[in-house]
């Protein structure tokens, strides 16, 4: 009857509730043993139920308090993040093991804390130590293994997994790790014969044969590979992972038909994420040279995902691009269009639509879509600008600059601002030239009115660029050019034509705006030396960098090699008349 009595009493102080808002000094009064079993059945109950940890802290410290060998308190506080610092947990853990070394839970959680705190040396001693006083539990075989690998001590990790085996026969787990330290401790013959084991435990588990056939794909075994592969397809013909080694075997044998053909049945699969697929194609066509060569089949690729994600924006945008480089521009172009009512209105779709058509020249059409584009989408600066560039295009100058400067409130950054006076101060110089048919370079030399108020103009929206971001290297070369043709403020035009060619890797068309500053400052020797760095690095061999460096050399006296270049430029379509006038006047042209 008694220990009925005690038993109840126990029971009573389990469930008994604490009053809200008490801390921990309102204990009852028991004996000191049941006391901090009250408080550490407390504490369990507000970090449970009432989810405070705060709380639950402060009772599992007081039941500590009260009885310092009371390990359950100890491990409740490291195991339910109680504590501040990773090290702080290990010395929790440490007191929960030392005060009830016979509680193999405590003991590996010790393990377990240690590895969270990353000291791993002290980890492995204790994972040894568990090896012997729990021999029966895989898990410690395996974490002693892996602690081993961590100190570089792969054959201690082998010979624990040998010994797991031995223990409990093949585990996966175990053996997937005892092949890969196999693996990479160059034993490929002992990682190949725990492959075998591992398929002829398992023969119907594809991903064994995947593993066997990717060991002899290491050793270039490629007929045994390549039967382990095929084996593996036949028991899962969709398998994801075995479709992905077998690429990877093809594309470490280079044989590309091959991996697009097993890439086109990737794609084909549900179980590959369109991510992935997106990124492995975009990796195919990022080499023109193989794009060219393999056409077909990426085509197919290109056409499978177009099939499987139609509605896909970013499967639209790589169809489209795949039709761009196919110089299938019309077909991508009606893609896109066919697009325009997908909900919500995607705005790329919208400027390559307007690329396009602007490189087709088609100005009525880019008007069109750039009208669309601005009614979904009003503050997106991008369309304002395309507006003002359509404008441009088709001579519409003074609208031209009220499209820009209305782009300017769109205007974000003083970068983008610098850029939209530079398209303001180019669109007044065109205005300028407009209708000038007399000299192939526009001057304002005895021009008066309109011309002049208009290359003003020019220049007053150049100086707001440049105001913006100094260093526009467009507009500074713009700059410089155009006062060169003048003739005047030819050393500011200098310091411009020099800062753009530092801003810049060497762009000809920059250098040879450098080397005609020059010329015109009469440091001809330092012209033809700039301007055959120009020449030597224009890529697209550019008429006017041809006629200028014949210009400078006739200048020299150089009158044959003049010729060379002057007959080069017309060979790449400059003007006939412009160069018979070279020919036969023998002097330099007024530029």
């Amino acid at each position: 009857m008694k220990r009925l009595t005690a038993t109840t009493a126990l029971c009573a102080l389990f469930f008994t509730a604490f009053a809200a808002g008490r801390g921990p000094a309102g204990v009852p009064e028991y004996p000191d043993s049941l006391r901090s079993v009250w408080l550490y059945t407390e504490g369990i109950k507000q970090n449970t139920i009432a989810g405070d940890t705060a709380r639950a802290r402060e009772f599992f410290t007081e039941a500590i308090r009260n009885d310092s060998t009371f390990a359950p308190a100890y491990y409740e506080m490291a195991s339910n993040g109680m504590y501040s610092t990773p090290d702080e947990a290990v010395e929790l853990a440490r007191s929960a093991h030392r005060l009830d070394t016979a509680n193999k839970w405590y003991h590996q959680f010790l393990g377990q804390t240690l590895i969270f705190a990353r000291r791993y040396d002290e980890a492995l001693a204790v994972y040894r130590r568990l090896r012997t006083d729990d021999p029966q539990n895989p898990d410690n075989y395996r974490l002693l293994a892996a602690l081993y690998e961590q100190a570089e001590q792969p054959f201690s990790a082998i010979a624990t997994l040998d010994s797991a085996e031995m223990r409990f026969g093949r585990i996966p787990v175990l053996s997937t790790m005892k092949r890969q330290l196999l693996v990479a401790t160059r034993q490929l013959d002992k990682a190949v014969e725990e492959a075998k084991a591992m398929v002829d435990a398992v023969p119907y588990e594809a991903q064994h044969h995947v593993v066997l056939a990717d060991l002899y794909n290491i050793l270039g075994k490629d007929s045994l590979a390549l039967a382990e592969y095929d084996q593996a397809l036949k028991i899962d013909s969709t398998n994801v992972g075995t479709l992905m080694s077998l690429a990877d075997y093809y594309n470490g044998r280079r044989d590309y038909r091959s991996l697009l053909s097993i890439t086109e049945r990737l794609f084909k699969s549900d179980e590959m994420p369109l991510d992935a697929k997106i990124k492995r194609f975009e990796l195919f066509t990022s080499d023109m040279r193989f794009y060219r060569e393999y056409y077909t089949q990426l085509n197919a690729l290109a056409s499978t995902l177009a099939v499987r994600y139609p509605q896909d924006k970013r499967v639209v945008e790589l169809y489209a691009r795949h039709l761009i480089a196919s110089g299938e521009l019309e077909q991508a172009l009606a893609l896109y269009k066919l697009h325009l009512g997908d909900q919500p209105p995607v705005e790329s779709f919208y400027r390559s639509i307007i690329d396009i058509e602007s490189y087709l020249q088609h100005p009525d059409s880019v008007d069109r879509y750039v009208s669309r584009a601005l009614e979904l989408f009003p503050d997106q600066v991008d369309f304002h600008i395309a507006k003002g560039h359509a404008l441009n295009y088709s001579k519409q100058y003074a609208k031209a600059v009220k499209a820009y400067r209305q782009s300017l409130s769109f205007a974000a950054t003083d970068s983008l601002r610098s850029a939209i006076w530079g398209l303001i101060g180019d669109t007044w110089h065109q205005k300028a030239v407009a209708g000038d048919t007399n000299d192939e370079n526009f001057s304002l030399a005895g021009k008066k009115g309109a011309s002049r108020s208009d290359m003003k103009q020019c220049y007053k929206t150049y100086d707001r660029s440049l105001h913006y971001n100094p260093d526009n290297a467009m507009v500074l070369n713009n700059y410089a050019y155009f006062l060169s043709l003048e003739g005047r403020d030819l050393e500011k035009a200098l310091a411009m034509a020099s800062r753009a060619v530092a801003l810049t890797d060497n762009n000809p068309t920059y250098l040879d705006t450098h080397a005609w500053v020059l010329f015109k400052l009469g440091r001809t020797a330092e012209a033809k030396k700039v301007m055959q760095q120009a020449i030597a690095l224009d890529s697209q061999n550019s008429p006017e960098l041809l006629v200028h460096y014949g210009d400078i050399l006739h200048a020299m006296g150089e009158q044959f090699m003049a010729e060379v270049y002057w007959r080069k430029a017309l060979e790449k379509g400059y003007d006939a008349d412009r160069i018979t006038r070279r020919m036969e006047q023998g002097k330099t042209p007024k530029e």
